[in-house]
C-alpha cells in the first residue's frame, strides 16, 4: 500500500514520496523540521492511512539505546531468588521487553515511531546502528536471537538539537518538513476548524507570517500554536476589524499568549509597538 495522506493530515507530494521511498528501501525515514510542523503526528497517520499498528518510543535525555531492546532487572531476581520465589528460577521473568522488541515480534507490519531521537546522547543513534539495519538483536540473559518477523516501517524524528553520526544517516530515508506556506496552512486549519470565516484565516494568516518575520524573534510561533491562537479567536469572538486594521510588526497580537511563548519575543513586540506610538505612524 502507498501512503496518500489522510483527510486529517496534509501531507505535501515530496513527503508522501519521501514515506513510500523509505517503506520500499526498507530503510528508516528520518523526518526533520521545526516543532510544530507535524513530525510525530505524521507517524500517527501514515499508520492510520495503513491500517497498521503504531508503536510509539518517545526519547528523553536518560533514554538509552538499551531499553529500547530489553531491560533485564537483576535486582528483582536477586531479591525473589533471596526469598526462595519459585519465578526466580526463569530469567524470562525478569526482562522488559523494548519498543524495538514489540516491533520486531508484532505478527504484522507495524509503524515504528523513534521520536525526537536528538534528545538522547550523541552514542545513542550508533548503538542502533546493527539493531536497525539487521533487523535482530541478541538477548544474552536467555540466549535467544529476537529477528524481525516483518520489517517494520520506522520514522524517526529530530528537531536538529544534535547532530546526528554520518555512519547513522547513511541507513536512513531523509526527509525535511518546510514550515507550510500560506496555501498550505490554510488546508491544515480548514481541516481542523472546518467552518471558520475565511476572511478571519486571510487576515489571521497574513498577521501571523508577518509575525515569523519579525528579526530577532526568539522563537516563532508554530502550526500548532496558530491552531491554538485561531481557536481563541473564534471563541472569543473577536471582532475581524482588529486583525485587518493592525499592523504585525508593530504591535502585540491580540492574545498573543497563544502565538509567543517567552518574555523576550514579548518584550520585543512591546518595543515596536511603542516605537510605532511615538513616531506617529
Amino acid at each position: 500500500m502507498k501512503f496518500v495522506g489522510t483527510k486529517d493530515y496534509i501531507a505535501t507530494d515530496d513527503l508522501k514520496v519521501a514515506v513510500n521511498a523509505a517503506a520500499t528501501l526498507e530503510r528508516p525515514l528520518l523526518v526533520k523540521g521545526e516543532p510544530g510542523t507535524g513530525k510525530t503526528v505524521l507517524a500517527i497517520e501514515v499508520a492510520k492511512a495503513l491500517g497498521a499498528p503504531l508503536i510509539e518510543w518517545h526519547i528523553k535525555s536518560t533514554t538509552k539505546a538499551q531499553q529500547g531492546l530489553y531491560e533485564y532487572d537483576a535486582v528483582a531476581r536477586l531479591r525473589d531468588g533471596q526469598l526462595g520465589e519459585e519465578r526466580a528460577k526463569d530469567v524470562g521473568n525478569y526482562i522488559k521487553r523494548g519498543k524495538l522488541w514489540d516491533a520486531f515480534t508484532a505478527d504484522e507490519r507495524p509503524i515504528l515511531l523513534i521520536d525526537e531521537i536528538d534528545k538522547a546522547d550523541i552514542e545513542f543513534p550508533n548503538d542502533l546502528l546493527q539493531e536497525l539495519d539487521r533487523m535482530e538483536f541478541f538477548v544474552y540473559e536467555t540466549g535467544e536471537t529476537v529477528k524481525a518477523k516483518i520489517r517494520p516501517i520506522v520514522i524517526i524524528t529530530s528537531n536538529n538539537e544534535k547532530e546526528l553520526p554520518d555512519a547513522f544517516l547513511r541507513r536512513c530515508f531523509f526527509h525535511y518538513i518546510m514550515f507550510p506556506d500560506a496555501d498550505t496552512m490554510t488546508e491544515i486549519v480548514n481541516v481542523h476548524y472546518p467552518d471558520i470565516k475565511k476572511r478571519l484565516v486571510s487576515d489571521a494568516l497574513k498577521m501571523f507570517y508577518e509575525l515569523r518575520d519579525v528579526p530577532g524573534l526568539k522563537k516563532k510561533p508554530s502550526t500548532s500554536e496558530l491552531l491554538d491562537w485561531l481557536k481563541l479567536l473564534m471563541s472569543e469572538d473577536v471582532p475581524e476589524e482588529i486583525l485587518s486594521e493592525r499592523d504585525p510588526r508593530k504591535a502585540i497580537p491580540p492574545l498573543h499568549g497563544a502565538l509567543l511563548k517567552n518574555e523576550q519575543d514579548v518584550h520585543l513586540f512591546e518595543r515596536l509597538a511603542f516605537l510605532s506610538r511615538r513616531d506617529g505612524v
